[in-house]
């Protein structure tokens, strides 16, 4: 007697991701270090000095945290209320942060008491920077102004009363110190100079603005509001280049590679999008838990860190080659290479004894009931929600099979109105599916001719059943309407093909005949 063969699970092809240079890259970080927060985290700013600290800005904290370390190595905990805008001085020696209760504060990293208390504003202060002559502080309020301080003084230099509506953010320029940018949520992005009373340039974003970033250059200018990233030239008085929409939720944050040739976005849907600033095409995309407020990126793009609105700080850093290369190490052990491959040359000899040991047959839980004839229980068993969710080619090699053994009317019939739902929910998932296609119409046509008598007697099934033919029907349309394109297709590629004669050789375009030859139906005449 034959033994039993287990099903066949037949191997379909997936659509995997395109692996490239950039994926690699990308891809090339350890597992994320989480660190808990007091509340959600609003803002992270790295250090530009070694060894590039980030100070994370959290409900009524900043934490400041260096680049493996999992607590903090400092503290600033002299706020009222929630902080924001937690910003390091470009010597790394000073930082300034907002704050709800509108007053603005100066600390030394070294220090914990405030060196300085900005006030003048009446609203909360979400916008704080340094200019690049390390002497002055911008910060943008919900009052609706953006002012400029004098450090040594602690006096207001200029106020700026524009925008209509909240400012949120804002970037100074590091190449001339009076120039500085801000973004409202009244749909503006302002160019300021100090040097003048009024803003010099000012661009529509058709959403309020979440958040500004300026090139290295700072001739093109990056805004994000809404679900779009935008691209100015400011070169050209503000003229836009790009607007991209590759999130489906509003984009948060922004900043740059350490080349300045990537650009990353991040939104409150969660993902993290890397764009090529050549093409500003999409080249990879990271993926977090919950929607995202915050987003850095350390030099050499050694770290990512995520700030999440459940207080999570995500922080990936990049594999060294070395550590690579150990992993890479203790995969391939050779040991356990020579175990496997021992006796694999050795040859019989004439007296040698072969004691066989039996090989026991290891089968699935339906290849069990299958083995019993119980087709009904095996495909109960393959059609566990688990099995048909993660692993639906499961169900479809076992319906297949049935279906060769001439049992799957069986195993279909006998069924009470739960599993019948179960039965045609599968086929609706995956009915149209071109891998699945041809094993599930035979399944479906059976399951309509053992049931089509009880139609009428069940809301749920002759729902599922609605449901099954309006995707029947819609399917049909699809294929109609592509078979259409396809003929479309094939007229205009036939009239553009170049139309090419080919010469018959050796024969009279007169008559169709070779030189030479005459037609048999000709009488021959010769000459006497």
């Amino acid at each position: 007697m034959a033994s039993f063969k287990p099903t066949k699970i037949p191997v379909y092809p997936k659509l995997g991701e395109k692996v490239t240079q950039e994926t690699l890259y990308w891809k090339n970080y350890k597992a994320p270090v989480q660190i808990k927060e007091f509340g959600s985290v609003t803002n992270i700013d790295v250090s530009p000095v070694a060894p590039h600290n980030f100070a994370v800005t959290a409900f009524t904290r900043i934490h400041i945290y260096g680049p493996f370390s999992q607590e903090p190595v400092k503290t600033f905990t002299r706020f009222k209320d929630t902080a924001y805008c937690g910003r390091f001085r470009s010597d790394g020696q000073l930082l300034v942060a907002g704050c709800e209760d509108s007053v603005v504060q100066l600390f030394d990293v070294s220090g914990k008491v405030a060196l300085r208390k900005f006030k003048g504003h009446t609203k909360a202060v979400h916008v704080t920077d340094f200019t690049s002559d390390r002497y002055q502080i911008v910060t943008g309020s919900d009052d609706y102004t953006c002012r400029v301080w004098d450090i040594p003084n602690a006096t207001e230099l200029t106020t700026y009363q524009e925008h209509t509506d909240y400012i949120r953010c804002g970037v100074t320029s590091k190449l001339n110190r009076d120039l500085f940018i801000t973004g409202s949520y009244d749909h503006s992005i302002k160019l300021f100079d100090a040097r003048v009373d009024k803003s010099v340039m000012t661009m529509d974003h058709g959403q309020p603005v979440e958040s500004v970033l300026l090139y290295p250059s700072e001739g093109l200018l990056v805004s994000a509001g809404g679900r779009y990233v935008k691209v100015w030239d400011l070169l050209k008085g503000g003229q836009p280049l790009v607007s991209l929409r590759n999130h489906h939720k509003t984009v948060t944050c922004l900043c740059l590679s350490s080349s300045g040739q990537r650009m990353l976005s991040a939104s409150l849907d969660r993902h993290v999008k890397v764009y090529n600033t050549t093409n500003y095409k999409v080249v990879h995309n990271f993926d977090y838990a919950t929607s995202i407020l915050s987003l850095a990126l350390a030099p050499d793009d050694e770290t990512i860190a995520v700030g999440m609105t459940n207080g999570i700080l995500s922080i990936k850093h990049r594999k060294n080659p070395e550590e690579s290369t150990e992993l890479s190490g203790q995969h391939r052990r050779r040991p356990a290479y020579r175990v496997f491959v021992k006796g694999k040359n050795y040859i019989p000899q004439q007296d040698d004894y072969l004691v066989s040991k039996p090989v026991k047959q290891h089968l699935a839980q339906y290849d069990k009931h299958l083995k019993k004839f119980s087709a009904s229980k095996a495909l109960d068993t393959a059609m566990q929600s688990w099995i048909r969710q993660k692993k639906p080619e499961i169900p479809i090699a076992l319906i297949k099979d049935l279906d060769r053994r001439g049992t799957l009317k069986n195993a279909l019939a006998g069924r009470n109105e739960q599993e019948v739902t179960r039965l045609l929910n599968f086929l609706i998932g995956h009915l149209v599916d071109p891998r699945f296609t041809p094993v599930l119409v035979i399944a479906a046509e059976m399951m309509l001719d053992i049931y089509g008598s009880v139609i009428g007697q069940s809301s749920i099934v002759d729902r599922q059943l609605l449901r099954l033919h309006d995707l029947l029907e819609r399917e049909i349309d699809y294929q109609q309407d592509l078979v259409e394109v396809l003929g479309m297709l094939d007229t205009v590629f036939a009239c553009h093909l170049p139309r090419k004669e080919v010469p018959c050789l050796g024969v009279n375009r007169s008559n169709g005949l070779a030189k030479g030859e005459t037609s048999a139906s000709q009488p021959q005449f010769q000459a006497t």
